[in-house]
């Protein structure tokens, strides 16, 4: 049997088969009221009046489920909604899980962008640098050309034979091209449809049949004679071809083949390509190092932040949660009439404003309660 003190609103649970006669008191535990207990069944015959102890308060739960209980059985109660999510939780997957995802997400498309645009300037940058290489390398074989053709008209008795041997007209014809390139003189073949050159740096393919060193160029032979014997009448040849070096290693070199205005000879100009491309080429290995420090440097801080936000959220979630079960509880504790537990609110936020409240509601049932007892 369950018994309310007038005063306070205590409740109390009290066996039936201990209360002797029609009615028991006892000392209300949380006012000091004197509570009167009647007998649910009627006895036979007056009895004296007896003073019991009450049993132990009920447990909150206890209490709760009883409560409960009560209602459903009157019809006006609702069902228990289970807990679904907690608040904390809530905290971590949106000020947690949600900015880190689109901090991760802008990150990795930041570090895709990078790496995108840096191999587009590479790319890009080879090859403005291999135009240059090829633009350049014409303009110098256009231009021996021409001081071929200004020396051959003021020279018309110097016969081809003695090009290479002529100290003025060999330092004309055979220049430099980039560090180890060169340009070099040959002749359109004649009637006996043999192409031969005149002015080389090396003096051991002067005047010999140029389709003879395919035995020992081999490999290079067909991509060399493609662009060497490629020139039309007005027009140049030019192209890229493979050549093996002295240190035994294959390297593309490119070649331009333009005519000297008047006579019909020709002029090549030819170099390794990866002369004009080997800085470009420094410089993309760099950008790829620095490249890769960004991106370390971009991970180490999306790491960080991660770590960072983590700690202040379950930091502060663990705070805030512990305040609100805090103030819960001393709710559940008036509700069952506990008032005069003193309730505090170190924050001055919104938690601290729900604190302060409860604080009031508990002065206003302690002092609703007094002003009933006065009355009564």
């Amino acid at each position: 049997m369950i018994v309310n003190c007038e005063e306070c609103g205590k409740r109390y649970q009290i066996d039936p088969d201990k209360i002797q006669g029609r009615q028991a008191r006892f000392t209300c535990k949380g006012c000091g009221h004197m509570v009167t207990v009647s007998t649910p069944t009627k006895a036979p015959g007056p009895e004296p009046t007896r003073r019991i102890e009450p049993s132990a308060e009920m447990p909150e739960v206890k209490k709760r489920k009883k409560s409960k209980e009560t209602k459903k059985e009157k019809g006006g109660g609702k069902a228990a909604v289970p807990k679904r999510l907690g608040l904390r939780f809530k905290m971590i997957l949106l000020f947690f899980l949600v900015p880190i995802l689109c901090i991760a997400a802008a990150g990795w498309l930041y570090i895709q962008q990078l790496n995108r645009l840096s191999s587009l300037i590479n790319e890009e940058s080879a090859r403005v640098v291999n135009q240059l290489a090829e633009q350049t390398i014409g303009e110098i074989a256009r231009s021996v050309a021409d001081e071929c053709a200004v020396y051959l008209k003021t020279h018309p008795g110097l016969p081809e034979t003695r090009f290479n041997e002529d100290p003025e007209f060999r330092e004309i014809a055979v220049q430099k091209v980039g560090k180890t390139g060169y340009t070099a003189l040959y002749e359109l073949p004649g009637a006996d449809k043999i192409w031969r050159t005149w002015a080389h740096e090396n003096p051991g393919i002067i005047g010999i049949d140029m389709s003879t060193l395919k035995g020992p160029l081999g490999k290079s032979f067909p991509g060399f004679w493609k662009v060497y014997a490629g020139v039309s009448e007005g027009k140049e040849s030019k192209g890229y071809y493979t050549w093996q070096d002295k240190d035994k290693q294959f390297r593309d070199k490119f070649m331009v083949c333009t005519h000297v205005k008047g006579t019909p000879y020709i002029i090549a100009a030819t170099t390794y390509i990866h002369e004009f491309t080997q800085p470009v080429k420094e410089l993309a290995s760099e950008a790829a190092v620095q490249t890769k420090r960004t991106r370390n440097v971009l991970l180490a801080i999306v790491i960080g932040t991660i770590v960072l936000i983590g700690a202040l959220v379950s930091f502060y979630g663990h705070r805030l949660t512990q305040r609100i079960r805090y103030l819960t509880d001393a709710a559940e504790r008036i509700s069952v009439g506990e008032l005069e537990m003193d309730i505090e609110t170190p924050s001055n936020d919104e938690i601290g404003d729900l604190g302060e409240a409860i604080s009031r509601m508990q002065d206003s049932i302690r002092l609703s309660i007094e002003r009933l007892r006065r009355r009564r």
